[in-house]
């Protein structure tokens, strides 16, 4: 409990809770950071650590988005359904999935996955009215935890049996996640109190090799967190505890293997990172290789062309009409940004702008007052896709203020911004920052034993290839190493600071600049963007009961064994591109609509690019696209079936046309897996 106690030490236990101190939030960071660096108990130290939220605040295009939400769902959403309104109150609510006692099931989950997004949302836009919304619940536990001698976050049901309890373990997961993202951004030194008292004495579930039920071994982000921040020896026993357990050492042994379990996205994107995660404390290095093994047969099987799998809810192979479950959106890159802290590969930073700059913004509308439960590469109204899943049922392609009856998506929505911003910078071993993810931004943290420093990015990144950074240490000059990530994607990459240019050849990843930062120190990246068009195949629906048996009810392609149809794909940059249809509204097309083509083009130098002026306020517009592709493609009298909604093989004949494709974030229907149109000779 020792570093609970400098903390004690270093900030008043009668401060505001809700008052935005960044000195104190810095104190914390520090705290965490050398902790990390020097306890000998993380044998093997991750390379970089997560900043809290509000250290980095967004601005230009990712503000004008982030303020939407605010006004939108995340601002409003316990307005909307009881499940949120009620949720982690201790009362009992009528809701699907819940018990109307106590108010434990589905509720807890859902609310959970509203508050972890909205208290960060909130601190990341120091917006004070949902400072005081989310702050008022999140309070209302981190009391009953501490004064009723509470051994979990649902303190008000005394005998709750966690290890047999699925869904309640699960949420308990996410909640503890809003705290500790409430504990870094504020330091109140009663919500780690409330953690540690928690985690000091909470059996979480193992982790299974199958990911078919919920379960709470994902606790453990959670779980090192707080040892993180507290030292106290019994949360680090617990996660030792998880990671021996014969049920989660069987799992890592068969991912390690190369066995994995085809089944529900959602679990499969929460679970996967877990054992590099314990991988620091344990120093075992299966537990790393296991999770990287679970991503690479992941991308293999069921990955779509904006980096994450096909989820109805099950996995659900590769294919044009074949769903995302909007709850990965925010799933993914936390996953993918726990693997970054844990390995430095800087490819997993690449994978959480491809996520956030393409599939973040196609579930939502456009003013973030609606969200739908899925996603799918190609959508037309009426045909693609034709069918529903029967998991969630009815409904689960319309845009809603609460997405569906089925309320888990519309509270993981609320995490897409925020995990994007908040890792936009992290921490380093040498006591520096890495630039992990580009886009307009301040962020204000400390570097060194806690000097402040300032850097301003201005750019419309990915919109375009400049980005710049002014440096402002709070001292006249502080040196201290900085990395800048190059993408992988980017084979050209150029850099100058204080308008001297940089050699950069030879280096991938994040490239380190030690330099003596003064005042106004200007860095200037240019990332030039070229055309890729990767070609595929469409693949089966996993070969199990969930599919084959009407799990998945009316999804008539699912048997079907000989699914191979050709399809074509094309990025700028980070940006997925697509034909565009016009739209009414997110649920209903513009009438008149031309989208039956194959797409000719096959090379960067078959696209004509065009550039034009990001718009005053950015909200996704298909007209505001300030990057264009033209692209060559034929005409043809396509008709897309359930079972086929890819032709089989490359269209022949039919004359060119020329054809504009978007970033696929700005389209609401749309095709971006392409038919292929057959080779002229």
């Amino acid at each position: 409990m020792k570093k609970l106690i400098l903390i004690g030490m270093i900030i008043s236990l009668f401060s505001c809770h809700r008052e935005i101190v960044p000195e104190k939030r810095d104190q914390v960071f520090l705290a965490k950071r050398d902790f990390i660096y020097t306890d000998s108990a993380i044998e093997v130290k991750p390379h970089f650590v997560s900043l809290p939220a509000g250290a980095v605040r967004p601005a230009g295009w990712v503000r004008d988005w982030a303020e939407a939400a605010a006004n939108g769902i995340t601002g409003h959403l316990d307005e909307w359904d009881p499940v949120y309104g009620m949720g982690w109150k201790g009362v009992g609510i009528q809701a699907v999935g819940a018990d109307p006692s106590n108010g434990t099931g589905w509720p807890l989950e859902q609310c959970s996955y509203w508050l972890d997004g909205a208290i960060r949302l909130a601190y990341i836009l120091q917006d004070s009215a949902l400072i005081h919304k989310i702050t008022e619940r999140l309070d209302g536990v981190v009391n009953g935890v501490l004064e009723n001698d509470g051994k979990s976050f649902v303190w008000w049901v005394k005998d709750l049996d966690f290890r047999n309890s699925n869904f309640n373990c699960w949420a308990h997961s996410h909640l503890g996640r809003a705290l500790v993202a409430y504990y870094e951004a504020t330091a109140n030194p009663l919500i780690l109190q409330a953690l540690t008292k928690v985690y000091g004495q909470f059996e979480a579930q193992p982790l299974p090799w199958s990911v078919g039920d919920v379960n709470g071994s994902c606790n453990i982000d959670a779980m090192m967190s707080v040892y993180e921040l507290s030292g106290d020896k019994a949360v680090l026993a617990n996660i030792l505890k998880i990671a021996n357990d014969s049920v989660t050492q069987d799992a890592v042994k068969r991912w390690k293997n190369g066995e994995f379990a085809s089944g529900h996205g959602v679990i499969t994107y929460e679970n996967l990172r877990i054992p590099a995660m314990m991988y620091p404390v344990t120093n075992q290095e299966d537990m790393l290789q296991g999770s990287l093994n679970y991503v690479g047969w992941l991308d293999k099987n069921h990955l779509l062309p904006y980096d994450i799998a096909s989820s109805e809810e099950n996995v659900a192979g590769i294919g044009s009409t074949r769903n995302t479950e909007t709850c990965n959106v925010g799933c993914s890159e936390w996953s993918y940004e726990k693997l970054l802290e844990v390995t430095g590969d800087s490819r997993w930073s690449d994978r959480i702008e491809k996520v956030f700059f393409n599939a973040g913004p196609a579930p939502v509308a456009r003013d973030f007052q609606t969200m739908s439960y899925y996603q799918a590469p190609n959508r037309i109204e009426g045909l693609m896709p034709s069918e529903t899943p029967g998991h969630p049922g009815a409904g689960s392609y319309n845009f809603k203020n609460t997405g569906h009856t089925v309320l888990c998506c519309v509270g993981n929505s609320n995490r897409i911004i925020p995990f994007f911003v908040q890792n936009q910078w992290l921490g380093t071993a040498d006591k520096g920052l890495a630039a992990s993810l580009y886009a307009p931004s301040v962020v204000n943290t400390v570097v060194g034993e806690g000097i402040p420093v300032e850097i301003e990015t201005v750019t419309n990144y990915p919109f375009e290839e400049i980005i710049q950074m002014t440096v402002n240490p709070a001292s006249q000059k502080c040196k201290f190493p900085l990395y800048l990530r190059i993408p992988k994607w980017c084979s050209h990459p150029e850099l100058k600071i204080n308008g001297k240019s940089i050699d950069l050849q030879g280096n991938e990843g994040f490239f380190k600049t030690e330099c003596e930062w003064r005042k106004g120190d200007r860095i200037e990246l240019y990332f030039p963007m070229g055309v890729q068009v990767e070609d595929g195949r469409e693949t089966p629906y996993p070969e199990q009961d969930y599919f084959i048996k009407g799990g998945s009810s009316g999804r008539k392609l699912a048997p079907i064994r000989d699914v191979n149809s050709p399809f074509r794909t094309v990025s700028y940059g980070p940006l997925l591109f697509a034909l565009p249809v016009r739209d009414i509204d997110p649920n209903h097309q513009a009438p008149d609509g031309k989208w039956q083509y194959a797409l000719a083009s096959r090379d960067a130098t078959d696209f004509e690019i065009e550039h034009s002026a990001m718009p005053a306020h950015w909200s996704w517009q298909i007209d505001d696209a300030p990057v264009r592709l033209k692209a060559r493609a034929v005409a043809f009298d396509w008709k897309p079936t359930p079972i086929l909604p890819l032709p089989k093989e490359p269209v022949a004949g039919g004359e060119e046309e020329q054809i504009t494709l978007i970033p696929y974030g700005c389209t609401k229907f749309r095709i971006s897996m392409f038919p292929i149109a057959a080779q002229s000779h």
